[in-house]
Formats: C-alpha cells, structure tokens, sequence
C-alpha cells in the first residue's frame, strides 16, 4: 500500500501524513486508530511503545469521529510530555484498564 492509499484510508493528505511518519506531529486519537485498522498494527507499535515481538493486531471498535472532550484534552496534555513522561502516561493507562 502506498503512503497516498494510507492517507487516503485514514482521512488524511498525504502531506499529513508524511509529517506524521516523520515523528513531526502525533495523531489523533482517531487517526491513530485508523491508521491501527488500516496496517493492521497496534497502537503501541505505531507509537513505537510497544516491545519487541508483541506486534498485536487492534481488538476494540472503532471510535466515533466525534471524540469525547476528556479524550481530547488527554491527547492535548499528552502532546506536551516529553517520550519518558508520555511512556509513563502509556504505562499507567494500561495499568487503569486492567
């Protein structure tokens, strides 16, 4: 698939896109999940937070496009972490859905 098809699945430009594979902007939740669905990759390995070998495929429903404003003020402070702050919030997260 190319980089213009991925783009075009997730509902971006492919512009957009390549700043995203370029670790120049994080996606939305959203478009993290798309781009989860449409690669067939889990979220933790296209943030690249996931360990080595435990690539898993995506299990839960879509989300709505219309995000709640508690996950969009999370996505808004978790942009200002820096990686080792951000792989705390991950670590935590996960410990809060267990």
């Amino acid at each position: 698939m190319t980089r213009a098809e991925v783009a075009e699945r997730v509902g971006l430009v492919e512009p957009a896109y390549r700043r995203m594979e370029r670790g120049k902007v994080l996606p939305s939740v959203t478009v993290l999940h798309r781009l989860s669905l449409t690669l067939g990759l889990s979220p933790e390995v296209l943030l690249g937070t996931a360990p080595q070998g435990t690539a898993k495929k995506p299990s839960r429903a879509p989300l709505l496009d219309a995000e709640t404003a508690e996950l969009r003020r999370l996505l808004a402070l978790a942009r200002k972490l820096d990686a080792e702050k951000l792989d705390a919030l991950l670590h935590v997260a996960d410990a809060l859905t267990r």
